[in-house]
């Protein structure tokens, strides 16, 4: 088959590789039917996750079709249409039973693209199918899915849920990419008073504003604390969300928030950050940090094919899997492409 492979940092290569195989009794292979790629790629190939092997296929997200099961799958068969999510479960270590499964010491957590060959490829071994995959509801469009394998609970879990959002409250989101749309996506299910999405690039604020952000504002050009002010009273936002990773951003989130605010870090950081004690302690400001858990998918599943989230919109450009070079290509320039998210399919 063939696959994006990973070869250190700045080179990558679509090239033959070979074809997944079972190797425990809990495994799937799927057949990828359409992937797509995160930020997360992008920090692998600036090298900000050193960890990852030379050799690696890349991706975490996927909906496909089961080629063959593993002796202990009973959930799911071959011929089934699944969600591939990008965090996969034991289901019996402690962290998985405490709902943390992000955390999975058992042999899951975050290790598609990363620790085990992921799903930019044509097709992909699931460790412990059926605890991370789900079963695509008939009529549900791939690319309503697809947005489920991460940027949808990863916005929902460690934004909306770790910064606690609630009615009435003003919520600052500080990057306008895919996870911070995802973030201001279940935002609006708890009806904050205002949205405010912060950002450097005007295509990506004008996307903001299409998702349900109340306001905008480009802080390469305004002043986005005063902003933040003047929008709140001089009080400062409730919940800040930092949906960037980079030094910059995270600060900046600390300074927009109120006394008694919280600060919920989303974005992958390849830098050390200055976390300002000295002046945060006083403040009561409250940071949280996170790797998605996926706890929320079955959740935000029944609400896309409810039609109370529209995830296709989150897709601006399709390619064939054969043309995933030119989509690195088009989603690593986003301001200047406009790119959301793009897909790939077979």
């Amino acid at each position: 088959m063939k696959a994006l492979v990973y070869h250190g940092p700045g080179e990558k290569a679509w090239e033959e590789v070979p074809d997944p195989v079972i190797r425990d009794t809990t495994d799937a292979i799927v057949r990828i039917e359409s992937t797509t790629i995160c930020g997360t790629d992008l920090h692998i190939l600036k090298g900000d996750t050193p960890e990852v092997e030379a050799g690696r296929i890349l991706g975490h997200e996927a909906v496909g079709t089961v080629e063959a099961v593993g002796a202990g799958v009973t959930s799911i068969r071959p011929g089934d249409r699944v969600l591939v999510s990008c965090i996969s479960a034991c289901a019996r270590c402690e962290y998985c039973r405490e709902g943390h499964q992000g955390q999975c010491t058992g042999g899951g957590g975050w290790i598609f693209g990363y620790m085990i060959d992921g799903t930019q490829a044509e097709y992909v071994r699931v460790p412990f199918a059926d605890t991370s995959t789900y079963r695509v509801p008939e009529g549900v469009a791939d690319e309503e899915i697809l947005m489920l394998a991460d940027i949808l609970p990863t916005g929902y879990e460690v934004g909306v849920l770790n910064g606690r959002v609630a009615p009435g409250q003003t919520v600052a989101v500080v990057g306008a990419g895919p996870v911070g749309l995802a973030a201001i996506t279940g935002a609006r299910l708890y009806t904050p008073s205002h949205v405010i999405a912060i950002d450097l690039a005007d295509t990506r604020l004008t996307a903001a504003a299409e998702f349900g952000a109340d306001l905008t504002v480009n802080n390469g050009r305004e002043d986005a604390k005063a902003f933040v002010q003047s929008v709140t009273g001089g009080r400062g936002a409730d919940v800040a969300i930092e949906a960037v990773g980079v030094p910059e951003t995270f600060e900046l989130c600390t300074s927009l928030v109120r006394p008694g605010g919280k600060v919920a870090n989303i974005g992958v950081h390849g830098k050390p950050t200055t976390l300002h004690l000295e002046s945060l302690w006083i403040r009561d400001i409250t940071v949280t940090t996170g790797l998605v858990d996926a706890t929320s998918t079955a959740t935000l599943l029944r609400l896309v094919e409810s039609h109370q989230i529209n995830a296709a919109r989150f897709v601006t450009h399709k390619f064939a899997l054969s043309d995933i070079l030119t989509a690195y290509d088009v989603f690593g320039r986003a301001a200047d492409t406009g790119a959301i998210k793009v897909m790939m399919t077979r």
